[in-house]
């Protein structure tokens, strides 16, 4: 597997659960959210999002309460299914954009979007909601009704998919996934709880690709206590992969 759309057409065949919250009312299949990331591809197409775009996408809670900080997932993986489907669209995605967002989306919590100025040409979309502003899309609403397919167009490893304190392509983010799935012995029975902000590469690479990787269940949102966490800071599991050590060098 060299680019990111590897990963997910691989998840499309593959059984077992990839995200577990307390919050949601029943875990997240691998075979649905690789479905959902192909819808997402396509619907984000039909606002412009192409090879070599740019897509901002704000992680965080669907209905974000006080306290919740961008970054964190609490109920849901909406961003990071944004995330994967500008990435099969041949996009460059952004996951900590600045408040002044100067792309071809935004994707964010309707609760967040006023936090952000769109540039003129930018496409707001938004999960959670209510969505009160009209120029404003229904995120999860548009995704229902997409195309299940693969979203057309070639993509190379050496294409640039995550912008953070570097870009980094395809290519550099699945193999430093394949590294920390060997040097961590993730497997289909791991589970790994996400602690950190989903912000940076390092985090993205092993809270999201590396146990895609490896068929691994990821959980977020509660007190259990998973095989491994992605944490910058105190964990309750024995193992602890830092988004710094699973950052592409």
């Amino acid at each position: 597997m060299q680019v990111l759309g590897d990963l997910v057409a691989q998840a499309r065949d593959r059984d077992g659960v990839l995200f577990r919250s307390p919050e949601r009312s029943t875990p997240y299949s691998y075979s649905d959210f690789a479905t959902n990331a192909w819808k997402g591809g396509n619907l984000l197409r039909h606002y412009g999002v192409r090879h070599g775009t740019r897509v901002a996408v704000v992680v965080g809670p669907k209905e974000p309460a006080d306290g919740d900080e961008p970054g964190y997932l609490r109920d849901a993986p909406d961003a990071l299914l944004a995330f994967l489907a500008a990435a099969l669209d041949g996009a460059v995605v952004d996951m900590d954009p600045p408040n002044a967002v100067d792309a071809t989306a935004l994707v964010a919590p309707a609760a967040w979007l006023d936090r952000y100025t769109r540039g003129p040409g930018t496409k707001g979309l938004a999960y959670g909601g209510p969505v009160e502003d009209a120029t404003v899309a229904q995120f999860e609403r548009e995704l229902w009704s997409e195309n299940p397919l693969q979203p057309p167009g070639e993509i190379a490893p050496d294409d640039d998919v995550l912008a953070a304190n570097r870009t980094y392509t395809h290519g550099e983010v699945m193999a430093e996934s394949g590294r920390v799935v060997a040097d961590y012995d993730i497997d289909a029975e791991t589970t790994l709880a996400l602690r950190a902000p989903m912000t940076t590469a390092g985090a993205v690479v092993a809270g999201l690709l590396a146990p895609m990787r490896a068929g691994a269940t990821v959980v977020f949102g509660g007190d259990e206590v998973a095989d491994i966490a992605v944490a910058d800071g105190d964990a309750p599991e024995e193992t602890v992969i830092r988004p710094a050590d699973a950052t592409p060098s």
